[in-house]
């Protein structure tokens, strides 16, 4: 169990002139990708690193060379016009919802990274000679490559594809929510689940509770030591699945139930799923006559996990030497899971299930 140091990068966003390819595209329109580029664009896909473009120049021309060059897939939210990069990073950042101390941005022109520096003292700046040795960098070398992690990027794209819909769709926000036909499960995570869940803990941080994070032997231990309770959660809508976005190690031994790390990817903010897992650790103590209590370390991108506490009426009753405070919910009310999330368990037999059922919940 580790507090968060240095993060692991979670978008790499790219110059292109004499940076991605040599040459200025604005001078010549012949460019060609730099030596090694096209392994190193796939192997940061293939970790699960995503991609993205801030370029000052004209954004059709340049995005049909990516088409031509064979890349332009690789490449979320790109963002290619005359304005300042900055405001170019600031928008992909947005878009896809990362703390900016995740992002490394790479460009020739020492002017370019002073002044995305300068917007954003948190991002990574580094110049196109690091390209040589970028794939040894080690904010860039994950610990494991997960299914979840090689097929990232088509998840964001399958994200963008719903943002479309949403966006087109003519009625009530709920009423799109309800046409996704979304399932969230959740299950007992098995040894399998593992490297997703060590994944999780190092890269979620907006909904993280206490900003520590744990390592697949360590998770592994603490599943099977009888006094814990760890479980993952994944969201399935009718694009597809979002993966394994959801983790929450539980202590169930004691009279008292005790959340040592709740955790939601950023990417399903926007689905209104953030208190779903929480909703249902809070039936689950209810049926079982247990108090809840949860511990949670303010950090400074979790927020909005320390709100969703306060809004389904978690209390702060001590604060430990460490920093961690303990927040408590005496259950008499149990936020109700939206009408349009059809919630799926598969845990029977563990500490955590119950027939007994308080709220939205289907059963088993």
């Amino acid at each position: 169990m580790n507090h968060r140091t240095e993060k692991a990068i979670k978008c790499v966003v790219w110059d292109l002139d004499n940076t991605l390819w040599d040459g200025v595209f604005l001078e010549d329109r012949e460019v060609t990708l730099k030596p090694s580029m096209l392994a190193i664009i796939k192997e940061l896909d293939r970790r699960g690193i995503l991609q993205s473009i801030a370029s000052k120049n004209e954004y059709e021309p340049v995005y049909r060379k990516l088409e031509e060059l064979g890349i332009a897939q690789y490449f979320l939210y790109p963002e290619i016009h005359w304005g300042a990069k900055s405001q170019s990073i600031a928008a992909i950042q947005k878009r896809l919802g990362f703390g900016m101390d995740t992002f490394l941005f790479i460009d020739d022109q020492e002017f370019e990274r002073d002044e995305v520096k300068s917007a954003h003292p948190e991002i990574t700046c580094l110049p196109h000679t690091a390209c040589e040795t970028l794939l040894t960098h080690p904010r860039l070398n994950p610990r494991w490559i997960t299914e979840d992690a090689s097929r990232r990027r088509q998840m964001y794209q399958a994200e963008q594809l719903r943002e479309y819909e949403e966006r087109v769709y003519e009625g009530p926000r709920e009423d799109f929510l309800s046409s996704l036909h979304m399932r969230f499960l959740i299950s007992e995570a098995r040894e399998e689940d593992l490297r997703r869940a060590e994944e999780l803990t190092v890269r979620t941080n907006q909904l993280n509770s206490t900003g520590i994070t744990y390592d697949y032997e360590e998770l592994n231990r603490l599943r099977q030591d009888g006094h814990h309770c760890l479980l993952v959660c994944e969201l399935i809508d009718k694009y597809g699945s979002y993966g394994k976005i959801g983790l929450a190690l539980i202590e169930t031994d004691q009279q008292a139930w005790l959340i040592q790390l709740l955790l939601m990817s950023c990417r399903v903010l926007t689905r209104s799923v953030g208190s779903v897992l929480l909703s249902y650790i809070m039936q689950q103590a209810h049926a079982n006559g247990k108090v809840l209590r949860a511990q949670f370390r303010k950090t400074a991108s979790n927020r909005m996990m320390y709100a969703t506490y306060r809004f389904a009426r978690f209390q702060e009753i001590a604060t430990q030497e460490d920093g961690l405070i303990i927040l408590e919910n005496d259950l008499t009310t149990i936020p109700e899971i939206p009408p349009f999330i059809e919630v799926q368990t598969n845990i029977e037999g563990s500490v955590l299930y119950s027939r007994k059922q308080v709220g939205s919940f289907a059963t088993p």
